[in-house]
Order: structure tokens, then sequence, then C-alpha cells
């Protein structure tokens, strides 16, 4: 398929094909001169920062000009923004729920599930609650962080629980609910808490201990992208999509702890 170049641009595909073994360096300086000052805009999960900023500069190496924003925050606080702002090119997702609002409106386009990932307890590093369990959250005086209902971890968080059968007892110590992941990891490596719940992912740049999930309780999540419809940058944000779900995508993304999307 030609689908997987398209991450060094549509244009590239004009450039003559007799070239030497140097033409798809070529082709991407060609490509990228069509788009020199575009900017693409990327709204996507919070679990996704260290992966996605590691991207842009690949991305954007190959394409001279091109400067990629990013916008990271909660899944479905994002859906809800693309539908009120239309300023996002590409929608990047932990969840099929957010993924689906944005789908309702303003709509996207080549939605593709790019990667999945799991949960795991973090707690600060010198662990002072001794957490080395899911039942270890339900301890008395045990004050666990978890990301608001809503949220797409904290609601894998709470589905989690569920299956490990102490989800009252765990929820009774929560003292707080984040608006994201990344302010679950921020209060657990600050020591204002003694435990959280949070992605795989995350762990790989946070400085915070671990405490895995068994298989048998966890969740997976599933993250799809898509080119939002109507986006400023559609042929880009095609690229863009082609690119993470690409073979050199897909390594930077198990680089920082995130697995190959289901099937």
């Amino acid at each position: 398929m030609m689908k997987k170049a398209l991450w060094l641009l549509v244009p590239a595909l004009l450039v003559a094909t007799a070239c030497s073994s140097d033409s798809s360096s070529s082709a991407a300086t060609s490509a990228s001169s069509s788009a020199a000052g575009t900017e693409l805009t990327v709204f996507a999960a919070s679990s996704l920062t260290a992966a996605f900023t590691q991207m842009r500069t690949d991305f954007e190496a190959a394409n001279p000009g091109v400067h990629v924003t990013f916008n990271f925050g909660s899944s479905t606080d994002l859906a809800a923004q693309i539908a009120s702002e239309g300023t996002a090119d590409v929608f990047a997702s932990a969840s099929g729920t957010a993924m689906g609002a944005a789908a309702e409106d303003p709509g996207v386009e080549d939605q593709t599930d790019f990667a999945t990932n799991q949960l795991v307890i973090i707690t600060p590093s010198d662990d002072p609650a001794n957490i080395g369990s899911v039942d270890d959250l339900a301890n008395e005086g045990v004050q666990v962080v978890l990301a608001a209902e809503g949220v797409p971890v904290g609601d894998y968080a709470r589905e989690m629980l569920d299956n490990a059968g102490v989800s009252q007892d765990v929820l009774a110590n929560v003292v707080s609910n984040e608006p994201d992941d990344a302010a679950v990891v921020a209060k657990v490596s600050s020591g204002e808490a003694d435990a959280g719940i949070v992605y795989t992912s995350d762990i790989t740049t946070a400085d915070v201990g671990s405490v895995a999930v068994p298989a048998d309780m966890n969740v997976t999540a599933t993250y799809p992208i898509a080119v939002v419809t109507g986006a400023p940058q559609s042929d880009l944000a095609t690229s863009f999509v082609t690119y993470v779900t690409s073979t050199p995508g897909q390594a930077t993304l198990a680089s920082f702890g995130f697995g190959p999307p289901p099937g």
C-alpha cells in the first residue's frame, strides 16, 4: 500500500521515481517545501506526552518548515474542546468513548487504533505506606489518588478495583480526584499521597515506585487516532496519523511503554 509513505507528505509522490538511493531524502525536502511555515495542531491524551513529543522531533525533522503543536489533557475534555473550538487537526485519544464523542461532533476521518496501555500502581520512591499489591490500597490510613470519574484512566482504575473486589474500601481511601494521569503522577511523586493508579507508560519518565497489577484484574486501554473533520491542515493531519501507525512511530511508542494496537 502507498499509505505508509504519506507521513513524508503527499506532494513527495510527485518527485521523479528514477532518482538514486538518495531519492527518499530529496522527496522529503521537496514535500516539506510546500508546507513551509505550516502548523499542525494535535490534541492528545496526556499519557502520550513523552512519546508524542519525541515523534514531533522526528516528524518535523523529516518535514522542515512544519511545526507540530500539542494540546495534552484528559481525552474526555479534549473531545469537548474539539467540538467547541474547531482548531484541532488530529485527535489521539486514550478512550474509544471520547473518540466516539468527537466522531459525533464535529466528526473524524481515517480513524484507527494505534496503541494499547495497561494500569500500574505507583508510590513515592520511598513507599512510606509499604504498598505491595492492589489489596494494600485498602489498608486503613493509606492515601490514594485517582483520576476523576469521566477521565479515561480514572474510569479504567475504578474498573480494575471492581475486578479486584476492593473497590469500596479503596475508594474510601481516595483523598483526591485529579484531571488526568499526569496530575496523579505529580501528586504521588511529590509525596502528597501514598499511591495512585496510572498507565504503565507513565512510569517510564516518572520518579516513582511501581507495583504491578495482576493480569486477571488489569484493564487494557485502546488508543484510537483520527483526523478531525474540517481540520485546517487535513492533508498534513493524514500524514501525521500515518506516521504514528508506521514502523518508526510504533517503535517510539514501544520505547515509552505502550503496547501494540489490538489484533
